[in-house]
């Protein structure tokens, strides 16, 4: 249950932070597509939010208080789960990770999804990268496109004014 409540606030951290180009992809560009857009005069939390795919990390972001921090200068660069990336937890995963008495653990996962700077996918290599939660998640590029610990970047560069979102199709959690 620990597990599951972690996975969802990262999920949902990400999504908050994702752009509206991000969800209006069709989620299955691969690494060398990006989308070199900015919305201009929106932040991470403006654009996540002007989306219709990122509901539940929009949520998620709120609950935990990070609204403020995710609008701040930055520069960020946040690997943002879909809808569909926080569909996959186990039912209820979500639904607990919301709640008041949890919020440690949703700050802690969303956090795992953001990098402090300006990341852009052509600037990624496999390594380990250190994330505002603290802890590092794994970067591997292969052939097969980028991804990060258990998640597929599935689409790279939605820019912000005070950062990049890279679109993952999976909530990745740090360890607790």
């Amino acid at each position: 249950m620990k597990k599951n409540i972690i996975l969802t606030v990262a999920a949902v951290a990400a999504a908050i932070t994702l752009t509206p180009s991000l969800i209006a992809g069709d989620g299955a560009a691969s690494t060398t597509a990006s989308a070199n857009t900015c919305t201009a005069g929106k932040d991470i939390v403006a654009v996540a939010s002007g989306a219709d795919n990122f509901k539940t990390l929009v949520a998620a972001v709120k609950a935990a208080g990070l609204v403020e921090t995710l609008q701040g200068k930055g520069p960020f660069t946040v690997f943002a789960p879909t809808d569909e990336a926080f569909a996959k937890l186990p039912a209820g995963t979500v639904e607990n990770l919301l709640k008041p008495e949890n919020k440690d653990k949703l700050v802690a996962i969303l956090k795992y999804h953001v990098m402090p700077g300006k990341v852009m996918a052509a600037d990624v290599k496999t390594m380990e990268a250190k994330t505002a939660q603290g802890q590092s998640l794994k970067l591997k590029v292969s052939d097969a496109g980028m991804s990060v610990d258990n998640a597929r970047v599935i689409k790279t560069d939605l820019l912000a004014e005070n950062g990049v979102i890279h679109v993952i199709d999976n909530v990745i959690l740090p360890n607790l």
